[in-house]
């Protein structure tokens, strides 16, 4: 039997999903360990079990693994990545302490932003005693004014292998006009420090932008040892189990690549979990037919949103982490502090939900492993939204007692309400949060939310999916058959996607034109970003069909932000340039307001990006389940605390195509509760997914 198999690490489980060869598909969850490949290892083996096999059959049968994992994210969120090195053109080393104006808050979630006691105590990626001045110096036109002092740099890399450097990051200015000392920079640290992790700025993050370019360059160095070291450890592990297939990696921008592709480039698959669950979601979309998706995961920890327009994410250029920017192409998620682990606090009289989180150890209080802190989890449990006995198919038994001690004590008694009254409460106020994030994501963007169809995915987003419906007015949403692992589920279906970007600044004066000079230099950038995609995509899918989408970064002169605007196939000429400021203006008022473009400013072009893909053999698709089973009825709160509403309770694991009930109900999977309001009917399709639809008021 031959499996196709995802995988992805969350911060309270680590999930895998598996699809047989016949198309039949089964989810599993373990908890996360601290060393990451244990929990990644003991899911592996629960899904080996479940089809009765050891784990090296198991592994013998894979035939695709997909792997996203937040080991480098967490690496920077606490300080415990390599120890790195940054060298940089003399009179340039305060670059990463200066940063930008919002350095100080970049990445921070909403709670850590009104923490007076963070304020400037965020320490910049690499600290200023490791940042090395090099005497050297190149113009904005690629002119070398000061050549390199190979000398000075030796000495200085001399003192750096004193000091147990592990990995170096080299960051000079305008290496995207001419990198010749960053190139020369590498040969002197591989003479000198042999087998450290060196980062080129002009190869990492090849666009305008002195700060950016520098905070890329020296997060993509820090991950380099730790995530080789871990993915190494991981491939050797399943390759001794006899798996013959590489580790296909998820990256930031939505495609996977075989590990031995990613080795030097670490920072391209830094939010691959969040990435992954979009990329699940719009698997799931295509499948049944749909193109505008609003894709929400309500994890252990937090909950994320991303958006598909037409079949294709909302893409970011940068992600903020550890008060650090960086700029890697990544599929746009939002996040905030708001899933089943969120603790519940009264505060100055105040109920707060969130963003602090218990974790997966100690956990929710019902949870049992020592937890007194109440969560968005066991208030859950109290409201009847959970069954103490079948949460994760009944493979963990909930406390029942320890949560409604926690939130009578912590809550109840604070406020001077019921138990139940208090468990709504923290039910409502993370709810709210949420319906604001999707607000943020669709209406701030000038995009109506009617007009999309919601996916509920994770472990608690079916459960809450029915109130946010409400809230943003939609008639309805779907819940993925694999909806409890839809970022695993993402990198078992994901292509084999790579985007390289190249440096092409050009100025364009208001009512001018690029000379011809400026129109070939954009086009050989072009070039030379599809040869990069077209070369690393050969090496991980030979015999696919590939693909290619090629990107201009444009502002208006003098701005400080641009947009990424499609560009046509063909060459990049005059007509092409007209083309693209006209999108630029388009996709600009559509962000700002009509009549917000001021073309007399001009233009400015960055950079060209290229994002390529080639497709995969799909899994097969299951098209039959099995049919709803009637398991018992209890009291659920669907609005008043004071009475709850009697609910059928329903068993399945896939359910079958045709399948369907009417709320209240609970239908109950291993790993998630699809909570169906009064009113409202619940429908499976072909693909196990269920179509919820509530009543119109």
């Amino acid at each position: 039997m031959g499996f196709f198999v995802g995988t992805d690490v969350g911060g309270t489980f680590t999930d895998i999903w598996v699809s047989a060869d016949d198309g039949n598909t089964r989810v599993f969850k373990s908890p996360t360990t601290v060393d990451v490949l244990g929990g990644v290892i003991d899911a592996i083996r629960m899904a080996a079990e479940s089809y009765g096999l050891t784990f090296d059959a198991f592994c013998a049968g894979i035939e695709r693994f997909g792997h996203g994992t937040t080991i480098g994210l967490n690496a920077l969120l606490t300080g415990n990545a390599a120890k790195t090195a940054v060298l940089t053109t003399r009179g340039f080393g305060d670059t990463l302490e200066i940063g930008r104006l919002r350095r100080q808050t970049s990445g921070m979630n909403e709670f850590e932003r009104t923490d007076a006691y963070l304020r400037n105590r965020i320490p910049p990626l690499v600290p200023r005693s490791r940042i090395v001045e090099i005497d050297e110096r190149i113009d904005a036109n690629g002119t070398v004014i000061a050549p390199l002092d190979k000398a000075q740099a030796r000495a200085e890399l001399r003192a750096l292998q004193r000091r147990g450097i592990e990995a170096i990051a080299v960051c000079t200015l305008w290496a995207t006009v001419n990198p010749v000392h960053e190139r020369r920079l590498r040969v002197l640290i591989d003479e000198e420090l042999p087998g450290t992790f060196v980062s080129l700025s002009h190869e990492i993050s090849p666009g305008v932008g002195e700060y950016a370019r520098m905070s890329t360059t020296a997060a993509n160095a820090a991950l380099g040892p730790l995530a080789g070291r871990y993915l190494a450890s991981l491939e050797a592990r399943l390759q001794q189990a006899s798996m013959r297939v590489p580790v296909l990696m998820m990256t930031c921008a939505g495609g996977v690549l075989p590990t031995s592709v990613l080795n030097d480039r670490p920072a391209y698959a830094l939010f691959s979990g969040p990435a992954g669950g979009v990329m699940g979601s719009r698997a799931t979309a295509k499948q049944i037919g749909l193109d505008n998706i609003l894709t929400m995961d309500v994890g252990g920890t937090s909950f994320d949103v991303g958006v598909i327009v037409k079949g294709k994410p909302i893409m970011r250029s940068e992600i903020s982490v550890a008060g650090a920017d960086i700029r890697v192409l990544s599929i746009d998620v939002e996040s905030i502090g708001a899933g089943g682990g969120s603790l519940a606090s009264v505060e100055f009289g105040e109920l707060r939900v969130g963003p602090r989180s218990a974790g997966a150890n100690p956990g929710p209080a019902c949870y049992g492993r020592g937890g007194t802190e109440p969560t968005a989890t066991d208030a859950d449990l109290v409201l009847g939204v959970l069954d103490p006995a079948n949460f994760l198919g009944g493979r963990m038994q909930l406390d029942t007692a320890a949560a409604q001690r926690a939130i009578e004590e912590k809550v109840a008694k604070p406020l001077g309400m019921s138990l139940t009254e208090a468990a709504w409460g923290i039910r409502q106020i993370l709810d709210s949060k949420m319906a604001d994030l999707l607000r943020r994501m669709t209406i701030a963007r000038g995009y109506d939310p009617r007009e999309f169809t919601l996916l509920a995915n994770g472990g608690a987003g079916p459960s809450h999916a029915w109130v946010l419906c409400e809230e943003l007015g939609l008639d309805g949403f779907i819940v993925p058959a694999a909806a409890t692992a839809e970022s695993a589920y993402g990198t078992g279906n994901s292509d084999v996607g790579l985007t390289a970007e190249r440096p092409a600044y050009v100025r364009v004066s208001p009512g001018g034109k690029p000379t011809a000079e400026h129109l070939a230099r954009i086009a050989a950038a072009l070039d030379s970003a599809a040869a990069e995609v077209r070369s690393n995509l050969g090496l991980a899918a030979p015999k696919a069909t590939m693909t290619g989408e090629r990107y201009v970064s444009i502002r208006f002169r003098g701005q400080t932000n641009h947009i990424d605007v499609p560009v046509d196939g063909g060459a990049f000429d005059l007509a092409a340039f007209a083309d693209v400021t006209r999108r630029f203006e388009t996709q600009y008022e559509t962000l700002f307001g009509r009549g917000a473009a001021f073309s007399n400013a001009g233009y400015e072009i960055l950079s060209v990006r290229v994002m390529g893909s080639a497709a995969l053999a799909p899994p097969a698709a299951a098209t039959k389940g099995e049919p709803l089973t009637s398991h018992k009825s209890r009291k659920v709160v669907f609005g008043d605390p004071k009475t709850p509403v009697g609910t059928a309770i329903y068993l399945t694991t896939f359910p079958q195509a045709g399948a369907s009930v009417e709320g209240p109900a609970i239908i109950e999977f291993p790993g998630q509760s699809v909570v169906v309001p009064p009113g409202a009917t619940a429908a499976a399709d072909a693909f196990g997914n269920l179509h919820v639809t509530r009543t119109k008021p």
